[in-house]
């Protein structure tokens, strides 16, 4: 495995394949914690670790149980099950160590389990044929990319919700909107040629 290909899957997983912007996973916790820019930055990091471990964890179980005992069928349950775990420490660590972090997220926190961005990098991983270095630099700039598009969000929403619209605008249909303008600007970056 060279840098460049790692690049590459850096480089893809931040921007041309985005995971909320250009694969539309990951959608709820990108429309319901993004009010506030410090709420939409702790989750992204929340976010970011979790899809990191569970990228090797979901690889490792793969490769080595899943695999060889021809079980393929049941990834979608064990990675659920691998990423719960993973979500529950997460969680708990927050509830000890950052408590207003921990109630800031609310609900989002525990859905983050059930997050198809989480599911989708370690099924990702999986079906791209992905070593373990791979998967890692993969679900942990999924993750950045997460984190990246969710604080722009965060921004761009706080500004549209200062300026003046149309009242049938107000609120969600707005918040739509602009997701959909920042979508539109991410999936320009398809069209570049890295290498």
């Amino acid at each position: 495995m060279n840098v460049t290909s790692l690049l590459a899957i850096a480089l893809g997983a931040i921007l041309t394949n985005n995971f909320i912007l250009v694969k539309f996973l990951g959608i709820c916790p990108f429309m319901g914690v993004s009010r506030k820019t410090d709420t939409a930055l702790g989750m992204g990091v929340a976010v970011t670790f979790v899809m990191t471990i569970a990228s090797l964890v979901t690889w490792a179980v793969d490769h080595w149980i899943l695999s060889p005992l021809d079980l393929s069928y049941m990834q979608t349950a064990a990675f659920i099950l691998i990423i719960a775990s993973i979500v529950q420490v997460v969680e708990m660590f927050l509830k000890k160590s950052v408590p207003t972090l921990y109630q800031a997220l609310g609900i989002y926190l525990p859905l983050i389990t059930t997050n198809c961005a989480v599911l989708g990098v370690a099924l990702l991983n999986i079906q791209l044929q992905y070593g373990p270095l791979e998967s890692l630099v993969y679900g942990f700039t999924g993750g950045l990319g997460f984190t990246l598009a969710i604080v722009l969000f965060s921004s761009v929403r706080q500004r549209v919700e200062e300026a003046e619209c149309p009242e049938s605008f107000k609120g969600f249909p707005i918040a739509l909107i602009s997701a959909g303008l920042l979508a539109l600007a991410f999936m320009g970056f398809s069209g570049l040629k890295v290498f």
